[in-house]
């Protein structure tokens, strides 16, 4: 017998969820969890059929709910619209990051590994005052890569290139060389004036 011969002679139920949206399932198994018997079974097309005459409006149970009780009881004028929230600096990153010195963290794992980035060219960089952290891949600048480094101090200065947010932006920071951690800023570049 063709797997669609099988598939037809198959005994579905229609299912009902929380929301009220409608499903199949076959109804030699147990009801999948959050939804129940809607009440009907047999072949799949017959379910279907029931789905389309019982489910005329698709919208979920509690957008209904909540569309008519706004229907019902509509906010007051002055409550329409929620006060605007004052503006963050953080919303603009290239703005905040280009203003003062912020704490950063070399993603590298280790100083000598961080060093091998250092002559590879491109390192990364973390704000960590950012929300959530902002982990930027920096290209370092040519005459930059490796020449930073003062072993004395224990330190290294990074400066590369970048675009952040469609703007092109130049880093400089200065980093520990025994906890990869220091502080940086960005600036932008001509380009992005």
């Amino acid at each position: 017998m063709a797997d669609t011969e099988v598939a037809e002679e198959t005994i579905y139920r229609v299912v009902v969820n929380h929301e009220e949206q409608y499903s199949i399932w076959p109804a030699d198994r147990e009801c999948p969890l959050g939804w129940r018997d809607g009440g009907k079974t047999g072949p799949k097309a017959e379910c279907l059929a029931h789905i389309d005459q019982v489910w005329t409006d698709m919208r979920p149970l509690s957008l209904r709910r909540e569309m008519q009780r706004l229907a019902e009881n509509p906010p007051a004028p002055d409550q329409a619209a929620p006060e605007p929230r004052p503006a963050d600096p953080r919303d603009d990153l290239v703005v905040f990051l280009s203003t003062g010195e912020h704490p950063v963290e070399v993603m590298a794992g280790s100083t000598e590994h961080f060093l091998e980035r250092l002559d590879s060219g491109y390192v990364n960089i973390k704000f960590t005052d950012t929300r959530g952290g902002t982990e930027l891949g920096i290209k370092l600048d040519s005459d930059a890569a490796g020449s930073g480094i003062d072993r004395e101090k224990g330190q290294v200065r990074i400066i590369g290139s970048l675009t952040l947010n469609y703007r092109p932006v130049r880093l400089t920071a200065d980093v520990a060389l025994d906890t990869l951690k220091g502080f940086g800023c960005l600036q932008l570049t001509n380009a992005g004036s």
